[in-house]
């Protein structure tokens, strides 16, 4: 059983890649969330794994995961192996750290993770990498998942194979906290006159936090900042603030 959360499709891909070569199912977490408000509850088959596939945000797990995490209730988890494979740019920060500790108070322990390179996608701060960049990610993700697939084969414990970068304690517990409390309004959000009214911003909203207005896509306050409205507008129509309609677009392109 794999949770996930993925807003331009990396850990999407991830998730599937991982489904396919352990014969499991993927969950999307917020198609369980928009169902009802927890408890979540879920039983395990004899022998299987438990994982959950995010990409990092602010170089800790995603709100809406750890939210998601806080209120599920695994009902025979006993020594079933539990393992994580979040996707990121280029360092994880603690990100291990955080979803371990959240997942022990759930009475679920941890047995190993690992951070998959991924094309960056955080607009609102960064370009995106050159296609060159990206092609070279997507091709080294192939063997790291081959890697992945064969420590969860033997349930390898206690191996966490992350990149955390430099200060991770700073990035993770001080500005991540930050993030969520500060950098997740909605109020930037912009769209131009070219928006045809398609409704696909408000059909792949994973908070269902974008509603058409007048044919026009307004947002409201429970945003995760995956982006996936603006990088999946078919006229590039959705922007945030002044400067990524600079920096284009990104969608895995293997989903």
């Amino acid at each position: 059983m794999i949770f996930y959360f993925s807003g331009t499709g990396n850990s999407l891909w991830v998730a599937k890649k991982l489904a396919e070569l352990q014969d499991d199912q993927i969950l999307f977490i917020p198609d369980l969330m928009n169902e009802n408000s927890g408890p979540f509850s879920f039983t395990l088959k004899q022998d299987e794994m438990l994982g959950f596939v995010f990409p990092v945000y602010a170089w800790a797990p995603p709100k809406i995961v750890s939210e998601f995490i806080n209120n599920l209730v695994i009902t025979n988890m006993g020594e079933h192996y539990t393992y994580s494979v979040c996707t990121c740019g280029d360092h994880t920060g603690l990100t291990m750290n955080v979803l371990s500790a959240n997942l022990q108070k759930r009475n679920i322990k941890l047995n190993s993770g690992f951070s998959v390179f991924m094309p960056n996608n955080y607009v609102v701060d960064y370009d995106l990498d050159s296609k060159e960049l990206e092609h070279k990610k997507l091709e080294q993700a192939k063997q790291r998942m081959e890697d992945i697939n064969h420590h969860l084969t033997n349930k390898t414990k206690d191996i966490f194979d992350c990149y955390s970068g430099s200060v991770p304690w700073f990035r993770t517990y001080i500005f991540n906290p930050y993030f969520n409390g500060f950098c997740l309004g909605t109020k930037k959000f912009q769209v131009k006159s070219n928006c045809i009214s398609c409704g696909l911003c408000e059909r792949i909203c994973p908070t269902e936090n974008i509603h058409l207005k007048n044919k026009y896509p307004t947002w409201r306050k429970d945003c995760t900042k995956c982006m996936a409205c603006l990088h999946r507008c078919p006229v590039k129509a959705i922007q945030y603030g002044d400067k990524t309609g600079k920096r284009g677009q990104y969608y895995n392109p293997n989903v």
